[in-house]
């Protein structure tokens, strides 16, 4: 069994990748492979004219920001991010310097005496991405550098990322099970699913047209519905929940479909196709999102903007180029 499979990426200098998928998908185990944390049991890792999967890990020269930080708890924030300029012998006054240039690229030049200890998380990946950086790598890792803080430090951090990296113009890899992450922070979005490469593009290119049912399943298509398909114009009809919708190939299909809306994108309207009564409503703020059953007994996803309370029945539609069809 494979870890990783025929797996063949490029990324250009100052590019941001992502790479996301469900839970033991590869991602980590590529970006390890990466860093020389594992060692790969066929193909090749270069930089540049540099062949890297027989040179280790500390020889690579690459900056990685791991998930639980993995910050000295007995060095101060100085001599955090200063450990690894140390290791190579830099001159005191270069290391002096370019600490100093570190803190101010992530605003904790008041923090600077401080231990980890007496940091708020935030503040901790700060210090874990100066000490990634602080070494001019031509290569940025990092390990779901957000999964342990709360929503709003998440945005925030987010934007302080993705300034980091435009700053630096180094390139960075970024390992994430968020996609609402990945279409925030990333030039391009490499989705992994059992250890293959199941479609690399843009965000938007991503979001709009998964290229199969399981990257868009990933991507927020919760509703993925088996169906037969006849040509509808420039469309085809399929069935979803007992209702006829008129949906968008995205590759040429037959007989046997798959379909996939996301919940975003199915909603209540007067004369919709699909009857379905109401199960689970959730306040979202802007909106309700909603678990609904229809006549035919599938379960569907879907967002309104007046409230929803369980036993409500309710008709729903969708516009034929947010419905996506696939083969079966």
């Amino acid at each position: 069994m494979h870890a990783l499979r025929d797996v063949t990426l490029t990324v250009g200098r100052g590019e941001f990748v992502a790479l996301v998928g469900p839970s033991g998908c590869g991602k980590s185990t590529a970006l390890n492979c990466i860093a020389g944390l594992l060692q790969v049991s066929a193909g090749a890792i270069w930089l540049d004219d540099r062949r890297l999967d027989a040179v280790g890990p500390e020889d690579r020269g690459f900056g990685m920001v791991f998930q639980n930080y993995a910050l000295f708890p007995h060095m101060s924030v100085r001599r955090n991010i200063g450990f690894g300029l140390a290791t190579q012998h830099r001159p005191k006054e270069e290391i002096t310097r370019r600490v100093n240039e570190a803190l101010a690229l992530v605003r904790l030049e008041q923090q600077a005496t401080k231990l980890p200890g007496q940091l708020s998380g935030g503040q901790q990946q700060r210090v874990a991405i100066a000490r990634a950086v602080v070494v001019e790598p031509p290569l940025v890792l990092m390990d779901e550098p957000l999964s342990n803080l709360d929503a709003k430090l998440r945005v925030e951090m987010r934007a302080e990322i993705r300034r980091i990296h435009t700053m630096l113009g180094c390139s960075t890899i970024y390992v994430t099970h968020d996609q609402e992450e990945a279409l925030s922070l990333a030039d391009r979005i490499v989705v992994l699913i059992d250890g293959q490469m199941r479609q690399v593009g843009t965000p938007e290119e991503l979001y709009s047209a998964p290229a199969n049912p399981e990257v868009a399943e990933f991507m927020g298509y919760r509703n993925l519905v088996s169906s037969s398909a006849e040509p509808a114009g420039e469309g085809v009809a399929v069935t979803v929940g007992g209702g006829r919708l008129i949906g968008t190939p995205v590759t040429p299909v037959g007989n046997q479909v798959m379909v996939a809306i996301r919940p975003v994108d199915l909603r209540p309207t007067a004369d919709g196709p699909i009857s379905v009564k109401v199960e689970i409503a959730e306040y979202h703020g802007r909106d309700f999102y909603a678990v609904a059953r229809s006549e035919d007994g599938t379960d569907l996803f879907f967002r309104s903007d007046r409230r929803l309370s369980p036993g409500d029945v309710v008709r729903l539609s969708a516009v034929p180029e947010r419905v996506l069809v696939y083969p079966a």
